[in-house]
């Protein structure tokens, strides 16, 4: 009798049931190109991981669920190769289960991961899996999240550098200020968390960074996705333009000598090279709807709508939350800014009312400070390198810490359950 492939991978489970982790635990991996094929008991399982293969994070994935436990997947292998990935779910005694993955031990291909769904929480159960190879064991019922982490942590690989984050931040309404809390984000993040951070300008006929920045580089954006076959680290530093010690600006062209109509996925192979050299990336999406920008916010891990507080911008912004909600069900909603609070003579939406439309998170209402945003960018400086004890340098860094994770870094504490499972391992 043949063992699976060894994997070890840290448990799921709780002190007596799975972990049920919400939309807004999503880890941050990446997941590849991976064929995988489940085989279900529970109609309900069948789902979940349908639901999961169609998420942005598993994209790349080719996903094939069938009904039918372990031996269903047997008859299967016994005349085909195994997938990269083979999802089991049982719903049998302990011991039926471990009979069952012998037998399926025997037609799986050697480099097959799998990955066990059953409803039985035991130590006992759960070593004589790892023993015999299975790569992980999770009780049931699962959710989307789960499945998701657990398959990602398969594929990562512990020693490389973090996958960068990225960060999409765009406007309700034209001029409402979106690229001013973008570029003071990322300086935010750079600067006062001490985080390698890279913008890209994608506001390509219009866009400030460059000035905002006071940078003019030669090169950026457009010539980074103009040769998208030499496109790499090594040519994406040399595209990149150095802001300080930790902030790097893929500049927009701000020419109107060309139109910017673009495939759906043109700016693909850029952010992914950027991801792969920044722990954090931010996009300066412009004030438009086409393709591509819809593409860009159904595909990172989070959105930031900045708005004005007024009817138009509300309306606007609740296009976007719905709209943005369709292409990322499985994520949590889009965070907002409110800017340019408080214009004297100027009706407003209240911002507690304006979230509460929304159904979304406020991070922040900035205040109408002209002169402290007119001089600063007059001068190419961000708000905390002008007044760095000014209270909106301070919102900025509220909101630089929440969408980067570091206001939720404090670790969970670990059940019963997976401390005996360090113990089994050792």
């Amino acid at each position: 009798m043949s063992d699976f492939a060894q994997s070890d991978i840290g448990t799921t489970f709780d002190d007596g049931a799975a972990g049920q982790l919400s939309t807004s635990e999503f880890k941050f991996v990446s997941i590849p190109r991976i064929s995988v094929q489940a085989f279900c008991v529970d109609s309900r399982t069948a789902e979940t991981i349908q639901n999961s293969s169609i998420d942005r994070r598993m994209s790349k994935t080719h996903t094939m669920v069938h009904q039918g436990g372990i031996l269903a997947a047997v008859e299967t292998f016994q005349s085909a190769a195994t997938p990269n990935l083979l999802i089991v779910e049982s719903l049998s005694s302990p011991q039926e289960m471990v009979e069952e993955l012998d037998q399926l031990a025997e037609v799986c291909d050697a480099g097959t991961n799998v990955l066990v769904i059953g409803r039985v929480n035991d130590v006992n159960l759960y070593r004589a899996l790892i023993q015999r190879g299975v790569g992980e064991y999770i009780v049931g019922p699962v959710d989307i999240a789960q499945i998701i982490n657990t398959i990602g942590q398969f594929y990562s690989d512990t020693e490389a550098e973090p996958f960068g984050r990225t960060i999409a931040v765009i406007g309700a309404k034209g001029g409402c200020g979106a690229s001013s809390v973008a570029h003071n984000l990322s300086w935010s993040i750079a600067k006062t968390l001490d985080n390698d951070v890279a913008i890209a300008d994608l506001d390509l006929p219009f866009g400030t960074a460059g000035l905002d920045f006071n940078q003019d580089p030669l090169q950026g954006v457009m010539e980074a996705v103009a040769s998208p076959e030499r496109l790499d680290d090594t040519l994406l530093d040399r595209l990149l333009s150095k802001c300080n010690d930790r902030l790097s600006l893929l500049a927009a062209p701000a020419t109107l000598d060309q139109t910017y109509d673009f495939e759906t996925d043109k700016f693909d192979q850029v952010i992914e090279v950027m991801q792969k050299g920044t722990p954090t990336v931010v996009l300066d999406l412009p004030h438009t709807w086409n393709g591509w920008v819809r593409h860009i916010l159904a595909h990172v891990d989070e959105v930031l709508i900045v708005a004005e507080p007024d009817l138009a911008n509300l309306r606007n912004a609740k296009n976007l939350v719905d709209s943005i909600g369709q292409l990322r069900p499985n994520d949590a909603k889009p965070y907002l800014v409110l800017n340019k609070v408080g214009i004297p003579k100027r009706p407003e939406i209240k911002p507690d009312e304006f979230s509460s439309a929304l159904d979304v998170v406020s991070l922040a209402s900035m205040p109408f400070e002209p002169a402290l945003f007119g001089t600063a960018s007059n001068n190419g400086q961000m708000i905390a390198e002008f007044d760095s004890r000014h209270a909106v340098a301070g919102l900025f860094e509220e909101i630089a810490a929440k969408v980067t994770g570091k206001a939720e870094m404090n670790q969970k504490s670990k059940s019963l359950f997976a401390s005996l499972m360090k113990k089994v391992r050792k």
